[in-house]
């Protein structure tokens, strides 16, 4: 899935309205899978000014950020994160691991070419899933427009639960974000 609709996933699944950090957590632990994708990648295309096609060819499947992507695509350790935050009793630790855990799930059966190993360091198994979320050659023609149907649901719920104005804009930027990006890649993919 896309990164915004993961959020508005991880809000709708683990955020309280009447529990700003908690919503908070939800949100950067649905974010927390994808944030080292963004950092390495924003860092080589601003900073080294790396070709976007060298980037997303080669470094991507490098050895070194499929070892990142390992660590924080991990059901083994976002599980294992779970199982101490529910001990300790925390709501926003509970809220930051879930989301974290529910992105693992939905990104589990909707990744080919770009599978993660899911259980390290148990295994560096991929699950190449027959699905993409964005490759058109696997379904992303089909499975792009029900995850908009999805935002969109998610969008009408978190609108429900949470009165305050600035929640509301948020997840409206993320719907719109969600549709840009199901946009672009249906166009170049």
């Amino acid at each position: 899935m896309n990164t915004p609709a993961h959020l508005l996933l991880g809000a709708a699944a683990f955020g309280d309205p009447d529990r700003r950090w908690t919503t908070s957590a939800a949100l950067l632990g649905a974010l927390a899978p994808d944030l080292s994708l963004y950092l390495m990648a924003g860092f080589s295309l601003v900073i080294l000014q790396i070709p976007p096609q060298v980037v997303f060819d080669e470094l991507y499947f490098s050895d070194a950020w499929q070892s990142v992507f390992a660590v924080d695509n991990s059901f083994v350790l976002w599980g294992g994160a779970m199982v101490l935050a529910m001990w300790r009793g925390r709501p926003w630790m509970v809220a930051f691991c879930g989301a974290a855990l529910v992105h693992l799930l939905t990104d589990f059966g909707l990744h080919n070419g770009d599978a993660r190993p899911h259980f390290w360091p148990i295994s560096d198994w991929r699950f190449i899933s027959p699905f993409s979320y964005w490759e058109s050659g696997h379904g992303a023609q089909i499975i792009a427009p029900l995850e908009g149907i999805l935002c969109l649901i998610l969008l009408a719920i978190l609108w429900q639960r949470y009165r305050a104005i600035a929640y509301r804009l948020m997840f409206i930027v993320l719907v719109v974000l969600e549709a840009f990006v199901i946009r672009s890649w249906l166009l170049l993919f």
